[in-house]
């Protein structure tokens, strides 16, 4: 046109995606010229990043050099690369040397970095952007549109968290150094503790803490504390929270964690309310009924300004699907941060309307939901579940995995199984008649087990099963460790 400006593009021609070969060769000249370079950008920029696949071959190449302490320079890399048609085409060595010496400076080079990375999300979303339009068009009768909004939104969550759009294979190096990294942090964490705490001591020895991506289910029969004992973990969790700058400018745990409680059952003052009484020491019926003296409102005062501050965000909203979770833990996630999810309790999430008409499907649905999540976010997610009424129809009332209410799944889906068990309650149900000697051997067995809790791990993927033994005090709705006099110090 006259004025100089571009001609409009004519109708139905395709959309040219954006990127910068400028950018790339600049970047890789920069790291070329000063390995230093590469430390600058490999946080956040990985290989797939690259819209030319052979720059991002080359950065793939740098990546592996340096990262074992070699040098990255053109005559390294052609021996790696030398055989590529790709790299042969573009010139081999000669290329690379093109790119060293055409840098006048490394001082913008993470800004080149910067620049390849929003340009590849700018490609991700018109990639999903486009896909989301097509199946909208195409108005399938089995295709419901809520459906289409969750898998556009996990799409989404995925290319805003990951930087690259879809997913696909990853070569065993890349899954062996993840390990190495989890291993690495177990030991700077003083050995046995891999996971986010629990904030119980045999409880973390048992399981390593709670690892990333791993589904736990926390079963029981009522009045057992299974919401108490979530609870104490999901504040201890939080109050251990340590932040660390990741190399892209993000926050995450360096201990503990920013914790998301879904409290199905329970309104978020009376969740705050079982905290308040843990922490305070005032009894929660003595907090609710405002039954308190002037010391007691001092010491509830006292927790409450601690707790305020803890990276713990509460929904309190009944009858959510699983995708509706879902979708609320990504924006959690995106918007504050999230390394613990928990779900009170697991019977009162609903699934789709297609197993809507079906409670075992609809269980399967959401259970194998809630494993995909921990996945998709990289965090643990603890759900709690019911048992059936079958446990109290044995002697022994101690559950087992057969016990799991309603579908096999929970156990075929969870990485860990444990549940909540208090022999004290149910010997406190079946008291003999006073002055009778089933009563003085019934009162010697209630000494024995008062004040205690036992945490049954039934099935555990990675790890050990077995028993954990805790305190528990009802009044308080508190666990904590039991003491073991062969923790005391030794008396001279």
């Amino acid at each position: 046109m006259p004025d100089g400006s571009p001609l409009p593009a004519p109708a139905g021609a395709e959309q040219k995606l954006p990127y910068s070969l400028d950018a790339e060769q600049a970047l890789l000249g920069a790291v070329l010229y000063d390995n230093e370079v590469f430390y600058k950008v490999n946080g956040f920029l990985k290989p797939e990043h690259f819209y030319d696949p052979l720059h991002g071959r080359i950065y793939a190449a740098c990546e592996k050099l340096i990262s074992s302490g070699r040098l990255a320079s053109p005559v390294m890399l052609n021996t790696y690369l030398g055989e590529e048609d790709a790299f042969r085409e573009a010139g081999g060595e000669r290329y690379l040397v093109q790119l060293a010496q055409s840098v006048p400076t490394t001082v913008g080079a993470a800004d080149y970095g910067r620049l390849i990375f929003d340009l590849h999300t700018s490609r991700g979303l018109i990639n999903i952007g486009t896909q989301m339009i097509e199946r909208a068009k195409s108005a399938d009768i089995e295709d419901d549109p809520q459906a289409q909004v969750s898998e556009a939104e996990k799409e989404l969550y995925t290319l805003a968290e990951t930087g690259h759009y879809g997913g696909g294979f990853q070569n065993f190096e890349t899954a062996l150094t993840e390990a190495i990294n989890i291993a690495q942090a177990a030991y700077q964490r003083g050995g046995g503790l891999s996971g986010v705490t629990t904030g119980l001591r045999d409880l973390d020895a048992k399981l390593g803490g709670l690892h990333n991506s791993d589904l736990l289910i926390l079963a029981g029969r009522p009045s057992m504390g299974k919401t108490a004992l979530v609870t104490n973990i999901a504040v201890n969790a939080a109050k251990a929270f340590v932040p660390e700058k990741a190399a892209d400018g993000s926050y995450k745990a360096k201990e503990g964690a920013r914790v998301g409680f879904f409290s199905l059952e329970m309104s978020a003052d009376q969740l705050a309310g079982r905290i308040l009484a843990e922490f305070s020491g005032v009894a929660s019926d003595k907090i609710r009924r405002g039954d308190i003296t002037e010391k007691d409102f001092e010491e509830i005062y006292d927790a409450s300004s601690k707790l305020e501050q803890l990276p713990l965000y509460i929904d309190d909203t009944g009858g959510l699907t699983i995708a509706q979770v879902a979708a609320r833990a990504r924006r959690l996630k995106r918007m504050n941060g999230l390394d613990l999810l928990i779900i009170d309790y697991l019977q009162l999430l609903a699934g789709s309307k297609k197993a809507g008409e079906n409670r075992v499907q609809e269980l399967t649905e959401i259970t194998t939901g809630l494993k995909a999540l921990a996945k998709e976010l990289a965090v643990p997610i603890i759900a709690l579940s019911q048992l059936s009424r079958q446990v109290e129809q044995r002697e022994d009332k101690r559950p087992q995995l057969s016990d799991l209410r309603e579908s096999g799944s929970i156990e075929q889906d969870a990485d860990v199984v444990m549940f909540v068990y208090r022999e004290e309650y149910y010997l406190g149900r079946a008291e003999p008649r006073e002055g009778t000697p089933e009563h003085l051997e019934w009162q010697q067995k209630m000494d024995e087990v008062h004040g205690q809790a036992e945490v049954i791990i039934g099935k555990q993927r990675h790890g050990p099963i077995g028993t954990v033994k805790l305190a528990f005090q009802p009044e308080l709705t508190r666990f904590g460790d039991l003491a073991n006099p062969e923790r005391f110090p030794s008396r001279y």
